[in-house]
């Protein structure tokens, strides 16, 4: 098991957001891609990084979109297409969306339209 799996999502959220302002980008363009993927309202976002719910717990509650799988390419030099792992595949698509906002992507690209 990848420690990662049992890291609060509260503790990666704010990293998130610290590379997203760097990049001219906003906190609530991060929560509106997180929604996108897991299908959570904002009050259930809120809910799993106030309460410091683990990856593992984060994922088991999220309705993964569809468009996900549209998802690909290189993420901390894993191509995400290979990853075996459910759960890891679902943080790497995170890390991507992120990734994506950071370097200037447009939202509609983003999320997949």
């Amino acid at each position: 098991m990848h420690k990662i799996f049992s890291m609060p999502v509260s503790t990666v959220y704010p990293l998130y957001i610290a590379k997203l302002a760097r990049k001219g980008r906003t906190s609530n363009e991060l929560d509106e891609v997180m929604r996108w993927l897991t299908g959570f309202s904002d009050v259930q976002l809120r809910h799993h990084i106030d309460n410091d719910s683990t990856f593992r717990e984060f994922f088991e509650d999220a309705r993964i979109n569809p468009n996900a799988t549209l998802i690909t390419g290189l993420i901390c030099g894993v191509r995400i297409e290979e990853i075996d792992d459910p759960l890891m595949k679902k943080i790497r698509y995170m890390d991507k969306l992120v990734d994506e906002l950071a370097k200037g992507r447009p939202m509609e690209k983003v999320l997949r339209h």
